[in-house]
């Protein structure tokens, strides 16, 4: 099956006791057992529910791979992970990356003697110059967040698994839509379900993707050890959205190519990050490794932060908000929002400065989004 129908149909055949076309809320906490040691396949909700396995078949699915997991929050799901690892090991990990990943590695792993080293994203040279004899996994974003740099998925696998390593992919910008990591050799996918794959702004999730069936099972044991499981309403929340995923991205990046050109034409603007502009550093890296370039972009605004304050506060259509990959766009100053845990002193030399602004470009009109633009940049 294509992308769109997999959306709509994986793991959601239609209720086999009532023939129900949407899969059923299964609001349960535990299930009758017919006896000791005999059931139908489900003992207690935080190990398995059928409203949260139809959402992790699907989403294994999309992504094209044979395991799925879904957890209660994006940051869930990389703390499972992260439960791969013990004390002593060594993480590599791109430098541009979510503030919620850097605080994780930063302010948590590190009371465990997990060390992080960050490495300049697209330079595939440093990747492996920072290979410890204890380093366990290289953790990538691409596009990366909020900067927008693209990873060469397939050459940082082949440097990862001629040292044994495990390759994570944050995939939560592009979406499954637009990009599969797995088909590039990545080990384990990541996903924030709360975006792009909700697309409603209205539930929070998080998800894993692989093929291996040791991992999955260490991470299965992890998922119902630790409990951070989605509820069955969130679960049928995601895989309500899910079904407009396809139509959905076709949007966000159509109106994304719009915003883009017009931002880098604007004389407030310095500078726009948006993989789909051939002035992109990395724009023949994305042709090659996405379908599409996404619904996500970054522009550095001429001016000091008071003029960036007044600027995100004449908005009308475009809300001042944290989180991306909703119906509605919604705008993000990074370096007091969602990058604000990493220190002034390691985020500007990386990029995020008091005067980058980030945009999640929704699916509403793109004539009306020039329209909020011009006003609130004049």
């Amino acid at each position: 099956m294509k992308f769109a129908t997999r959306a709509i149909h994986a793991g959601q055949a239609p209720d086999p006791s009532t023939g129900a076309i949407m899969t059923p809320i299964f609001q349960t906490s535990t299930y009758a057992q017919t006896g000791l040691g005999e059931h139908k396949g489900y003992e207690y909700a935080r190990s398995h529910n059928p409203t949260r396995t139809a959402l992790e078949q699907c989403i294994a699915a999309l992504e094209e791979g044979k395991y799925g997991l879904a957890f209660a929050s994006g940051m869930a799901a990389e703390q499972a992970i992260l439960s791969l690892l013990s004390a002593g090991d060594h993480i590599v990990s791109c430098d541009d990356l979510y503030g919620g990943s850097y605080r994780i590695f930063e302010r948590v792993m590190r009371r465990y003697h997990v060390d992080t080293t960050y490495v300049t994203a697209s330079n595939l040279a440093e990747y492996e110059q920072a290979i410890r004899p204890n380093t366990k996994l290289i953790w990538l974003e691409t596009p990366t967040n909020p900067l927008l740099h693209l990873i060469d998925i397939q050459a940082v696998a082949d440097i990862a698994h001629r040292h044994n390593l495990l390759v994570v992919v944050d995939n939560t910008f592009a979406s499954p839509y637009f990009q599969q990591p797995l088909k590039f050799g990545a080990d384990i996918v990541v996903h924030s379900t709360t975006k792009y794959i909700n697309g409603h702004s209205d539930v929070i999730g998080g998800a894993l993707v692989l093929n291996d069936e040791e991992i999955y099972q260490s991470l299965k044991f992890y998922e119902n050890a630790a409990g951070g499981v989605p509820s069955p309403f969130d679960s049928w929340l995601t895989l309500r959205g899910i079904k407009t995923l396809a139509v959905r991205m076709r949007q966000h990046e159509e109106n994304a190519k719009v915003v883009a050109k017009y931002l880098v034409e604007h004389p407030r603007i310095d500078k726009v990050y948006y993989p789909g502009l051939t002035s992109h550093p990395d724009y023949e890296l994305a042709r090659r490794q996405m379908s599409g370039f996404g619904g996500m972009l970054s522009f550095q605004f001429k001016g000091s932060y008071a003029d960036v304050d007044k600027v995100v506060r004449r908005f009308k259509v475009i809300a001042l908000a944290e989180s991306l990959g909703g119906v509605e766009s919604l705008v993000c100053h990074p370096a007091s929002m969602t990058h604000g845990s990493i220190p002034r002193e390691i985020r500007e030399p990386r990029g995020i400065t008091d005067t980058l602004l980030r945009l999640s470009v929704g699916i509403e009109d793109s004539a009306d989004l020039l329209a909020d633009l011009e006003q609130a940049l004049a």
